[in-house]
C-alpha cells in the first residue's frame, strides 16, 4: 500500500493529519535559541491568521506530501528498511523534497504575512525539516 492509497481512507487521514500537526507543535516547541524565537514567532504569526490554518493546510498539502515522501517510502521497502531509519539517513533528501511542496504553496498563498513569515523561516527551513523528517518517517511507519 503506498500513501496515496493510505490518504484515500479518509479515517486514516484524519489521524494522519492530528499526528503530522503533533510532530511540527513538538518540532516548533523544541526550537531553542533566537532562530527558534524567530521560528516561534511566525508559527505563532502563521496560526493568528486564521484559527485552524495550520491544520488545513497540512490538510491540503498531505497528498503533495504523500506524492514527495513515496519514492522515498518504495525505496525504503525495496531495501527492507523502515521508513524511520531510511529517512533518517536521508533525511537533507527528504526534507528538500517537503520543501520544494511547501515552496511551491508559499509563492502561490494569497495571504501577504504568511508569505513574509515564510520568507524569513525558510532559510532556516532545512534544518527544521532535517530534525522532523525521523518522526515523519516513523508516522509513515505507523500507517503503511
Amino acid at each position: 500500500m503506498n500513501l496515496n492509497d493510505v490518504l484515500n481512507d479518509e479515517a486514516k487521514r484524519a489521524s494522519i493529519t492530528e499526528d503530522v500537526c503533533r510532530l511540527v507543535d513538538e518540532e516548533v516547541g523544541n526550537q531553542r535559541g533566537i532562530s527558534g524565537v524567530a521560528v516561534k514567532a511566525g508559527y505563532k504569526l502563521v496560526q493568528g491568521v486564521k484559527p485552524g490554518f495550520v491544520r488545513n493546510v497540512v490538510q491540503a498539502l498531505l497528498p503533495e506530501f504523500a506524492a514527495a515522501l513515496e519514492p522515498f517510502r518504495a525505496q525504503a521497502v525495496a531495501q527492507g528498511q523502515s521508513a524511520a531509519s531510511y529517512f533518517s539517513a536521508h533525511s537533507k533528501e527528504v526534507a528538500e523534497a517537503l520543501l520544494a511542496v511547501t515552496d511551491g504553496r508559499a509563492q502561490s498563498s494569497k495571504h501577504g504575512s504568511v508569505k513574509g513569515a515564510y520568507g524569513k523561516l525558510r532559510g532556516s527551513a532545512r534544518k527544521n525539516v532535517e530534525s522532523a523528517v525521523p518522526g515523519l518517517g516513523k508516522i509513515v511507519d505507523q500507517y503503511c
